[in-house]
C-alpha cells in the first residue's frame, strides 16, 4: 500500500461515524431533489444541525405520484426550540409529498400528517444549558421545586444511571443535590428521587409518546413516536 505525502497510510486515518452532510437515494435525480428539499425543511424547523444524514426509500416514479415509501434520518448536535439534542435517529414509512414546490426550489410540502419513530439522546451539559434558557427555565425550576423543594434549578448532570439535580437553599454557598431516576410511564417521562419520593412527570405534547427512557454512557435516551402535521 502506498503512503500519503505526510507518511501516513490511508488505512491509518481515523474515520468519522457520520459524514458532515450525507444523503442516500436510489431513485435518481428526482429523489435527490427531494432529499435536498427535506434537508432544507429540516433546517428551517431547527435552530442548528451540526451533522445530518438522510436516506430515502422508494422510486422516482412513485415519488412523481406524490408517494415516498420511507425516510431514515440521523443527526448530531441538533438545537430545536432552544433544546440541545446530542443525537437523533428517526424513521418513518409512507409520506405524501407535493412535488410542485421542489420544482420551484422551495422547501418540500407535506400533504398529510404522518408518524415517526425513533430515539433522541441528551447530554447532561446540554440539558443543563437548555433548562437555563428562557424557553425552558420554567420547566427546570418546576422540576427543582418538585424534586428538591428549592428553586431555581442551578443545573444538572448525569452520573451513571442517575440524573443529579442541584439548587441552592437561601443563604447557602453549597448546592443541594439529589439523585433522580428516570423511566417512561404512560407516554411521558417520570423522574423519581432515589429514595422513592418525591417524583415529577414531564409535561408532554399530545402528539408525542415516550415508550422508553433510560440513562447510559453519559446520555439520557428517549425512545418513542410522534405525529407530524404539515
Amino acid at each position: 500500500m502506498s503512503e500519503t505525502p505526510d507518511g501516513e497510510r490511508p488505512s491509518e486515518r481515523p474515520s468519522e461515524e457520520m459524514a458532515p452532510e450525507a444523503s442516500e437515494t436510489t431513485g435518481g435525480p428526482v429523489m435527490g431533489l427531494l432529499a435536498r428539499g427535506l434537508e432544507l425543511w429540516l433546517r428551517q424547523q431547527c435552530d442548528a444541525i451540526e451533522r445530518l444524514e438522510i436516506r430515502l426509500e422508494g422510486s422516482g416514479l412513485r415519488l412523481l405520484r406524490g408517494r415516498l415509501d420511507g425516510v431514515r434520518l440521523r443527526a448530531r448536535r441538533v438545537v430545536y426550540q432552544a433544546m440541545e439534542i446530542e443525537e437523533v435517529e428517526l424513521r418513518c414509512d409512507g409520506i405524501q409529498v407535493r412535488m410542485g414546490s421542489l420544482v420551484r426550489n422551495q422547501a418540500v410540502k407535506l400533504e398529510s400528517p404522518f408518524r415517526i419513530q425513533g430515539q433522541v439522546s441528551f447530554s447532561g451539559d446540554g440539558l443543563s444549558r437548555s433548562l437555563s434558557t428562557p424557553a425552558w427555565r420554567s420547566l427546570g425550576d418546576g422540576l427543582a421545586d418538585d424534586l428538591l423543594g428549592l428553586t431555581p434549578l442551578a443545573g444538572l448532570r448525569i452520573r451513571e444511571d442517575r440524573l443529579l439535580l442541584r439548587a441552592f437553599a437561601s443563604g447557602d454557598r453549597e448546592p443541594v443535590e439529589r439523585e433522580v431516576a428516570v423511566r417512561a410511564d404512560s407516554g411521558t417521562v417520570e423522574l423519581r428521587c432515589a429514595e422513592g419520593t418525591p417524583h415529577a412527570r414531564l409535561p408532554m405534547d399530545p402528539s408525542i409518546r415516550i415508550e422508553r427512557a433510560e440513562l447510559g454512557a453519559g446520555l439520557l435516551h428517549l425512545e418513542g413516536e410522534a405525529r407530524v402535521s404539515p
